[in-house]
């Protein structure tokens, strides 16, 4: 299967081209930024695409980040990606950032939970906790940081996620078990993205925003505006 992913939800704008059949990222590009998405987004997937000597057809579904994140930023993957699926015909699904995070740990076969952790701003953060095989062990949800830091009850845990630093292992309970990592990163790692993806179905994960809470800003229509796929 050939999986296109697009993450814009964070402080990245990446894509990535993945071959599930050989294990294989055949192309990948990624640009930290936290603004700008808009104007980097499709050049970028263009350079990707023609990286990937294949065409939009050639792809057997696109996967793009849903959020939580930033409200400007998420969208912009959308609706770049439900452009390209309506122009090349082929299925589109979304990934949360939380799950993106934690996706790497799991594949490692952990041994301890996972709690990824995303800034939510003003003493927030958004988190979700999944066992080492990845089940829940509680849902994804936005809360005070306080509330957060209850999860040190599930023992010593693997943190990940841009919030993972800053606002949980500096302020983890002093009588809690030490997380036995910490892994701060501004955005998700896109391959991943890519191979959640491939895994889930379609029918369970639609392509729309995951905010957990009202955003701050509104948008100027009710509805994603389609792009249109950039030419290879």
């Amino acid at each position: 299967m050939m999986i296109l992913a697009i993450d814009t939800a964070l402080d990245a704008c990446s894509a990535a081209v993945l071959d599930t059949t050989s294990g294989n990222t055949i192309a990948i590009e990624s640009l930290p930024m936290q603004r700008g998405h808009a104007e980097a987004l499709m050049p970028l997937l263009g350079r990707v695409m023609k990286e990937s000597g294949i065409g939009f057809a050639g792809l057997d579904r696109i996967a793009v980040t849903t959020g939580p994140g930033s409200f400007t930023g998420l969208r912009v993957g959308l609706s770049a990606a439900r452009g390209i699926a309506l122009a090349a015909e082929k299925p589109v699904v979304g990934v949360t950032t939380l799950a993106a995070y934690a996706a790497p740990v799991v594949a490692a076969n952990a041994e301890r939970p996972i709690l990824s952790a995303i800034d939510a701003r003003h003493d927030h953060v958004y988190f979700q906790v999944v066992a080492g095989d990845g089940s829940p062990l509680v849902k994804p949800k936005v809360a005070p940081i306080a509330e957060a830091l209850e999860a040190a009850q599930y023992g010593a845990l693997h943190l990940v996620g841009n919030a993972a630093a800053m606002l949980l292992a500096a302020r983890w309970p002093a009588d809690a078990a030490d997380p036995v990592a910490v892994d701060c990163q501004s955005a998700p790692d896109i391959t991943w993205v890519a191979w959640i993806g491939a895994a889930i179905d379609p029918d369970g994960a639609p392509p729309r925003p995951f905010y957990l809470r009202a955003p701050d800003a509104k948008p100027p229509k009710d509805r994603l505006e389609v792009s249109a796929p950039p030419s290879t």
